[in-house]
């Protein structure tokens, strides 16, 4: 675990969080629209997040079980955040562009994988859940 700092792209929101080194990728089509791609995103449990600016977050509930959270100022994604409860609330999936320091960092996993956009695969060798296999563990 390492603490990581970073922040949106007018710097009016301010992260601080301490992370592990594995990256995620969700293919989702609402990943897709929000980030214009895929989003690729750190694990952080809520007590180890802490925003600097936080006035300037304002939250989209994009699903009955989850948020996105992004710069009201400058619309900078910041996290996907879990909102169901169960043993994932709180949890916040922060965007991974928004640290300064990303050296360490791995993509492991992707979800979603069998709705990713056509145009481009990640290299390497990560784990992949298709869309039933990720609807099927949130219980959908």
């Amino acid at each position: 675990m390492k603490e990581r700092s970073g922040n949106c792209l007018c710097g009016a929101v301010k992260v601080t969080a301490t992370l592990g080194d594995e990256v995620h990728a969700c293919h989702c089509r609402m990943c897709q629209r929000w980030t214009g791609s895929a989003l690729l995103s750190i694990e952080a449990p809520a007590d180890a997040v802490s925003f600097d600016g936080a006035e300037n977050i304002s939250c989209h509930a994009s699903s009955p079980w989850a948020e996105r959270g992004f710069c009201k100022i400058c619309g900078s994604g910041l996290f996907y955040r879990v909102t169901a409860p169960g043993p994932h609330e709180g949890k916040h999936y922060l965007a991974v562009a928004i640290f300064d320091d990303t050296d360490g960092m791995k993509l492991v996993g992707e979800i979603f994988h069998d709705r990713r956009l056509g145009v481009f695969e990640y290299a390497g060798n990560t784990h992949k859940k298709t869309e039933a296999q990720v609807l099927a563990e949130l219980g959908g």
